[in-house]
């Protein structure tokens, strides 16, 4: 799977046919499919989409390519293809992305249910730990119906959580179902200096999904990790994820959750404009 990912990392302008990425793995077709989906919860069709427009999200981040030359560069041929994909794995077009990040992050549109019946909630609770040699770190948290933190989210919050201890989070408001809790973070290093040595984490539920019910409480742990190369890349949009100088946790619960109290998602306020990825 590393060899296949590589390949995809390495190759995303190319046409990557399925069997050129098993010859890559050194197995048949078919098992590598089989096997991929296994290991990642997402087809080697899917995962490759995702390792096109995190690329697509960075071109448009760190150059002033024009979004048609970026469409080129990471393997489309029709813009209108690109500018759907885009959009509906990010949560804004191309263009608008650009803007936001130009402008510092600010503006990005609090999404808008969708109509019909709303279904029952849930709440989805446990506690979120940092790996060692970690400073504070901020977390957002999402429910996604893939192993993808993409666009749409159907439930997210924010949380503080200090180095050294797991701490308690509720995620509220989930929709009944299954879905995948995912974690994105930014922590800092240790010592004074550690704002200068800010690491990207993640974590969550990836390829096993928890179980949401109307009513109900679903316990789960969250464990926060460093990114590895063959984790999916991070496609949406997320809020500013800034460490907190300083930690004073709340009586009852050592996190600090920024709750959405007014139906408005937390996800919304702010651009993150750190790498775009997972990627070490």
């Amino acid at each position: 799977m590393e060899r296949a990912i590589a390949c995809m990392r390495e190759h995303y302008g190319e046409p990557l046919a399925l069997a050129r990425l098993a010859e890559s793995a050194l197995l048949s077709r078919f098992y590598f499919a089989r096997l991929f989906k296994e290991e990642t919860g997402l087809t080697p069709g899917r995962f490759l989409a995702a390792v096109r427009i995190h690329e697509a999200r960075r071109l448009i981040e760190t150059t002033s390519m024009s979004i048609t030359d970026v469409a080129c560069a990471v393997g489309y041929n029709s813009l209108g293809s690109f500018t759907n994909c885009f959009t509906a794995s990010v949560g804004v077009s191309p263009g608008r992305f650009r803007r936001l990040v130009r402008d510092g992050g600010a503006g990005l549109p609090v999404p808008v249910p969708e109509p019909g019946p709303r279904p029952g909630r849930g709440t989805v609770g446990g506690t979120i730990s940092l790996p060692g040699g970690q400073g504070n770190a901020r977390v957002f948290l999402g429910a996604f119906a893939t192993p993808l933190v993409q666009h749409p989210c159907v439930a997210s919050a924010v949380f503080d959580v200090p180095s050294g201890r797991p701490s308690c989070y509720s995620l509220k408001d989930v929709p009944e179902g299954n879905w995948h809790l995912l974690a994105v973070a930014v922590a800092d290093g240790p010592g004074p200096d550690g704002a200068a040595r800010r690491t990207t984490l993640v974590g969550g539920r990836g390829v096993l999904p928890v179980m949401v019910t109307a009513g109900g409480v679903t316990s789960t742990a969250v464990r926060l990790r460093p990114a590895r190369r063959t984790d999916p890349p991070v496609l949406l949009a997320l809020p500013e994820l800034v460490p907190p100088a300083t930690f004073v946790p709340p009586p009852g619960c050592p996190s600090t959750a920024f709750d959405d109290t007014a139906g408005r998602r937390p996800a919304a306020d702010r651009l993150r404009l750190v790498p775009a990825a997972p990627v070490p």
